[in-house]
């Protein structure tokens, strides 16, 4: 990626190199939502925060920018960018850093001016033993769920406050009712009764409002939250180390979406329930004020109603869980199914996988009846309570009537009070329910946001811009998770800048883990694995990849064009640089014969292109970003003859200086490399010039076990 295409990804290179902290630009921007493939000043903030930088972004003239703060990236018109390095008021000079010359120039600052826009970003270096003071004093602060809640804290105080007017309001309804009856009726009171019903239409005004700004209010939180936590969540997901993915990538993205149930029970205004519930008791306090005694029948109904609930909470969380659990495999069996329809129905297999699917499906029918079961008796006793409340609060309002110690309008208005305190016991099942949920899906997910990732927090990695290819496996060993025996065992060789190495060995002899290694999808469980001298655990892992061309033996394509599976993590190529590699891969012989070329669509997975067109394209990736390093696993194994001698021949072309590590079975691809290493059961058996390891196989001098 050439940082020349992108000025605020230019000056954030520019200022961790002079922070001696320096980064590539593909390590700042790996992962980034980029915006027309550049950085944005949001972006740019994220992007800082990579290179332990602390960024802010300022609206400031010119005059108001201290000399302290500097340097600082200032934004330029046309979409520039530059670093402000020093000011000269004297001289009315300034010393600018632009990207585009990739050099420091001074320029006046009336030049300066007439092409700032004004704002500016500041950027400063956070220091190591900040960053751990910060995380203990914050706690959890910076958690991926609690931080983006507390982000919001200032709009869930707004809600709070609409609510509690909400909840006074309540009391409108009933006092009007209970003065009608006892003073307007008796009386003959009709202007009285006017004035009444204008107060309370009033109060029905602010309280409709104040409903419509709390749902506005919760929907401002949701879409702050969400765009937070889904990106946080998508992000580390993104980031995870390789060898820390879970086994099954359905129950994996099934786990994933269940932050939907938790974004829904946060941000549903249904749930504002959990709100109005301290304010049933400031309804009894208004019931025992206007009714006395009348307050003992709701003051017993809410207790039983809670207790049951909590009775059923147990069962109701065992079934929740089980319906998650059973879901996920649902979702796995989908996924595995329409991934792998092909083999599902030339191997006769749509058998078994829909036995999996109806017994997943029965599994979540019968524990999600009887978490509808239980949250239905919930509701129910709640609505049964409320109705003999009313009927409790009646029968003893009579009594109390005709000892003349309650009026009727107060009778009338204790039912209402009741009612409403009583409403938002009968939601607490679904309340229960959705708790359980949420608990569930947050307790899911915070699995998924402990897992390790590639680029741990505070991490410093050594900054290889550019790498040689010598490559050294030391004394390493390596066992897969979950793995009952080692794949590698005590693997040692040297492969020197520009040579030209062959893997070969029997099946499951450990070719590819040393792939894998190699491109630090894996770390070893013992031993050292070295480019040009330097521990890859030490080197950024998108820095590495950046120097590897990789060609995987199972090519996987994105549903796109053509180009954009070719530039995939190349964004910026030139179209020379694309034909280039287009040709040396042969993508060129059917790209060039279709009538949409390079915009061909290729479906996904790539189900459009054959499985040597696949390898082409895969060939294409590896060698656009003009690697040293090629690591290729049968690559031309689904190609014809003619298709596999024009791959050979454009690596043979490649310069002297790029290492080849070749795994094959195929004695064709021989001529490529000088040397073989033979590997048996993750050992290396042999390692010499081709000629002699070929006739050492050929003599039977070397046995491989079997």
């Amino acid at each position: 990626m050439e940082v020349n295409h992108d000025p605020l990804l230019g000056c954030l290179v520019h200022l961790t190199e002079q922070n001696h902290r320096p980064l590539s630009a593909e390590v700042l921007c790996d992962g980034l939502p980029l915006e027309q493939g550049r950085l944005t000043p949001k972006l740019f903030i994220r992007a800082a925060k990579r290179a332990g930088f602390s960024a802010a972004l300022r609206k400031r003239s010119l005059p108001q920018i201290s000399k302290l703060v500097l340097p600082a990236v200032l934004l330029l018109e046309n979409d520039n960018a530059c670093v402000l390095i020093s000011v000269d008021d004297e001289l009315n000079q300034a010393v600018l850093f632009q990207p585009e010359s990739g050099g420091s120039h001074t320029c006046t600052l009336d030049e300066l001016a007439a092409s700032y826009t004004g704002f500016a970003i500041f950027v400063r270096l956070e220091y190591q033993f900040q960053k751990q003071m910060t995380r203990l004093l914050e706690g959890h602060k910076g958690h991926w769920f609690w931080g983006s809640i507390k982000y919001s804290s200032a709009i869930y105080r707004d809600v709070l406050l609409a609510s509690f007017l909400i909840n006074l309001f309540v009391l409108a309804n009933p006092l009007f009712v209970m003065n009608v009856y006892d003073r307007v009726v008796p009386n003959d009171a009709i202007e009285t009764l006017w004035v009444l019903a204008a107060g309370v239409f009033i109060v029905y005004l602010f309280d409709f409002a104040l409903k419509m700004l709390r749902a506005y209010f919760i929907e401002i939180a949701a879409k702050k939250g969400d765009v937070m936590m889904s990106s946080l969540v998508f992000e580390k997901v993104m980031s995870l180390r390789y060898d820390a993915m879970p086994a099954s990538v359905g129950s994996f993205a099934s786990n994933l979406r269940e932050f939907d149930s938790l974004r829904n029970f946060l941000y549903s205004t249904s749930n504002t329930i959990i709100i109005d519930l301290p304010f049933a008791f400031l309804f009894l306090l208004v019931i025992g004020f206007i009714g006395g005694p009348l307050v003992i029948v709701p003051a017993v109904a809410i207790p039983l109603i809670i207790i049951y609930a909590f009775m059923a909470k147990g069962r109701l969380k065992e079934a929740v869980e089980k319906t998650f659990a059973s879901t996920a495999q649902k979702n796995s069996t989908l996924v595995e199914s329409l991934t792998a329809m092909e083999t599902v129905k030339t191997q006769r297999a749509a058998s078994s996988m829909q036995l999996k699917w109806e017994q997943a499906s029965g599994y979540i029918a019968r524990w999600g009846l009887r978490s509808r079961v239980l949250s239905a008796s919930v509701v129910n006793f709640a609505g049964f309570m409320q109705q003999l409340c009313s009927v409790g609060i009646v029968v003893a309002g009579v009594y109390l009537i005709s000892e003349r110690e309650l009026t009727m309008g107060a009778l009338i208005a204790c039912v209402i009070l009741s009612g409403r305190a009583l409403a938002p016991m009968s939601q607490v099942a679904n309340l229960v329910i959705s708790l359980h949920q949420a608990s569930t899906a947050l307790k899911s997910l915070n699995s998924i946001m402990a897992l390790p990732v590639e680029r741990e927090e505070g991490q410093e990695f050594v900054n290889r811009e550019r790498l040689q290819g010598k490559i050294e496996f030391k004394d390493v060993s390596f066992a897969y998770p979950e793995a009952e025996q080692r794949a590698l065992e005590h693997v040692s060789f040297r492969v020197q800048p520009g040579e030209r190495v062959a893997l070969i060995g029997r099946i499951g002899s450990g070719k590819t883990t040393i792939e894998k290694l190699l491109l630090g999808l894996y770390q070893a469980s013992d031993g050292s694995i070295r480019l040009d001298g330097v521990d890859v655990k030490q080197i950024d892992p998108v820095d590495l990849r950046r120097n590897v061309g990789y060609v995987p033996q199972d090519v996987m394509l994105f549903a796109g064009t053509l180009r954009e599976n070719i530039v995939k993590g190349s964004p910026h190529v030139a179209d020379a640089v694309l034909l280039k590699a287009a040709q040396l891969s042969g993508v060129s012989d059917f790209a060039d014969s279709h009538p949409q070329g390079y915009d061909m669509q290729v479906g996904e997975r790539g189900a459009r292109l054959s499985g040597g067109q696949r390898q082409a394209v895969a060939i294409a990736r590896a060698l656009i970003h003009e690697p040293n390093i090629l690591v290729l696993d049968e690559p031309t194994a689904s190609m014809d003859n003619t298709s596999e001698e024009q791959v050979k021949k454009s690596l043979l072309s490649l310069p002297a200086e790029t290492t080849m590590l070749v795994v094959t079975h195929k004695m064709s691809l021989l001529p490529l490399v000088d040397r073989i290493i033979v590997m048996d059961q993750g050992r290396v058996v042999a390692d010499g010039p081709k000629e002699s390891v070929l006739e050492a196989l050929k003599s039977g001098r070397l046995q491989i076990k079997r």
